[in-house]
């Protein structure tokens, strides 16, 4: 496994990592015990960074991945969790607010029976007024990181422009990284323009969801998936021609993903150990650099297409 450090972070984290949103049942179904099993099976084979959220299952994904942490040892993995966004009895719930931020915090370490984060992050600004995340929520995260209560902050979007926003209206250091998803994929690799940005400021940059929500699988687009249909169809092209080649769409959006030196790590998620070790060796496979050329001509009508985030 290969190892990255997160900005100045000091944490040298797997290039491909553990994304525990599925814990909470998002996207299909949960058996408890064999999702704690996947969690085992990633930190067994190398993986050493988790990333969760209190809205995910609306806290249950941190209350499972809580069961499987008590039987880790604490050296052996980074955690990251967020706060502003929520959810109880199936509706959401944003709040950015720096009494909840706190609150946020100490009740997730509850969960996960830790006694400290990572990494906090501030979840989809999106959702947020961020005149309040650059003057309330990131003062209050970084108030708890002089306290030791957290190690390291960052933020989360969908909307690549905002993370350049906030970066240039706190002060140099209060942002240590962003977490991207959908957007250093075979289909939309606009991440690419802001990395310059991002590592002028130290800024460490993760990539989440490598199959783009499910579109870049053999299994197909779910019917929840947020993308354009003309999007989808020409998924369905790429996934095919990538199976006639004798590879699979997900290894190669996988290897794609993890072969950018300048993205320290890109997260996965599921509650399968075999696709835990399935992803693991994806990661280890060089891409197919002609093949991706070949994808990304497919995906040319929609390329860097993306949708709003719900």
């Amino acid at each position: 496994m290969e190892y990255r450090e997160i900005g100045k972070t000091g944490m040298s984290v797997s290039v491909i990592s553990f994304g525990a949103s599925s814990l909470g049942g998002v996207f299909h179904p949960l058996k408890e015990e064999t999702g704690i099993e996947a969690v085992y099976t990633a930190v067994d084979n190398g993986i050493n960074f988790i990333d969760v959220s209190p809205y995910y299952g609306h806290l249950k994904a941190e209350t499972v991945l809580g069961k499987a942490l008590k039987n880790i040892k604490r050296n052996r993995y980074y955690l990251s969790t967020k706060v502003g966004r929520y959810g109880k009895d199936g509706v959401n719930a944003w709040d950015y607010s720096a009494r909840k931020a706190k609150e946020s915090v100490y009740e997730s370490m509850e969960r996960l029976h830790v006694d400290s984060i990572d990494l906090i992050n501030i979840h989809d600004v999106e959702f947020a007024d961020l005149e309040q995340v650059c003057n309330e929520t990131l003062p209050a995260l970084t108030e708890l990181r002089r306290e030791g209560v957290v190690q390291h902050v960052g933020i989360t979007n969908l909307n690549l422009r905002h993370f350049s926003y906030v970066i240039s209206h706190v002060p140099a250091g209060t942002v240590e990284s962003i977490l991207s998803f959908c957007h250093y994929t075979l289909n939309d690799d606009s991440l690419t323009d802001y990395l310059d940005c991002f590592e002028s400021q130290n800024v460490g940059v993760i990539n989440a969801s490598p199959f783009s929500m499910g579109l870049l699988t053999e299994r197909g687009v779910p019917d929840w998936h947020p993308a354009p249909e003309a999007l989808k169809r020409l998924a369905v092209k790429a996934t095919a021609y990538c199976k006639a080649k004798g590879v699979s769409i997900e290894q190669l959006a996988v290897s794609y993903a993890v072969a950018n030196p300048r993205i320290a790590t890109t997260l996965f998620s599921t509650t399968n150990p075999e696709n835990v070790l399935k992803t693991i060796r994806y990661a280890e496979t060089p891409p197919d650099r002609e093949l991706v050329k070949e994808v990304q001509k497919i995906f040319e009508p929609g390329f860097r297409d993306t949708w709003i985030n719900s």
